[in-house]
């Protein structure tokens, strides 16, 4: 703001400045999701000087290509099919978080869709168009929802092994008489219960 005397200079009064604030907990969320072994980077629609200073708050390295500013709505579709073909041209796996309207294409495009709750409103389509549904505002929950997603592989993996082991060790001993039928059942019973018992200890499962 600037005032000019009659016939004087003009006199500087005030300067203003807008910024993002990023959430509190966004900077944890980043060293959560690093510290998980994942690359973020920030697509924003924002002028480059604001959004790498944003990134910058949170822990994201702009010089490191982890952000790409003033990307039009239309265009973040395109920048999540850029990032899952790589550098070195190997397909990759990308998951986007957003929340917004414009988000909803980028979240359709992406391998896994992730679509926080704002009490706001104006997420429906943000909603539908992603895989998963944040039920809070909380950044930190997308480390937590990829954290229970890969116990939940390891325990798969684990149930697809003891059910092919019982399978293995049964069936030629069945084969060549050498388990009575009641014995096939009992292990069948045992088969089933180890698999169901293994995957509800996820319920003791913590972040």
């Amino acid at each position: 703001l600037a005032r000019q005397q009659p016939g004087g200079p003009v006199q500087l009064q005030a300067l203003l400045a807008f910024t993002d604030t990023p959430k509190p907990e966004a900077a944890e969320a980043v060293g959560k999701l690093h510290a998980q072994g994942l690359q973020t980077v920030l697509i924003s629609g924002d002028n480059r000087a604001a959004a790498e200073a944003l990134a910058r708050r949170v822990g994201l390295k702009p010089e490191q290509g982890e952000v790409q500013a003033e990307v039009l709505p239309a265009d973040k579709a395109n920048a999540i099919r850029e990032l899952q073909q790589g550098s070195s041209g190997e397909p990759r796996v990308v998951a986007m978080v957003g929340d917004g309207i414009n988000d909803a294409p980028a979240l359709a495009a992406a391998d896994v869709g992730m679509a926080m709750a704002n009490p706001q409103g104006g997420t429906d389509v943000a909603l539908h168009a992603a895989d998963v549904t944040l039920m809070r505002g909380d950044v930190r929950l997308v480390a937590g929802a990829i954290a229970i997603s890969r116990a939940t592989v390891r325990k798969i993996r684990q149930n697809l092994f003891w059910a092919f082991a019982y399978n293995v060790i049964g069936i030629p001993l069945a084969a060549f008489g050498m388990l009575s039928p009641m014995l096939a059942d009992a292990a069948m019973a045992l088969s089933s219960v180890s698999v169901v018992s293994n995957a509800l200890l996820l319920r003791r499962w913590k972040p």
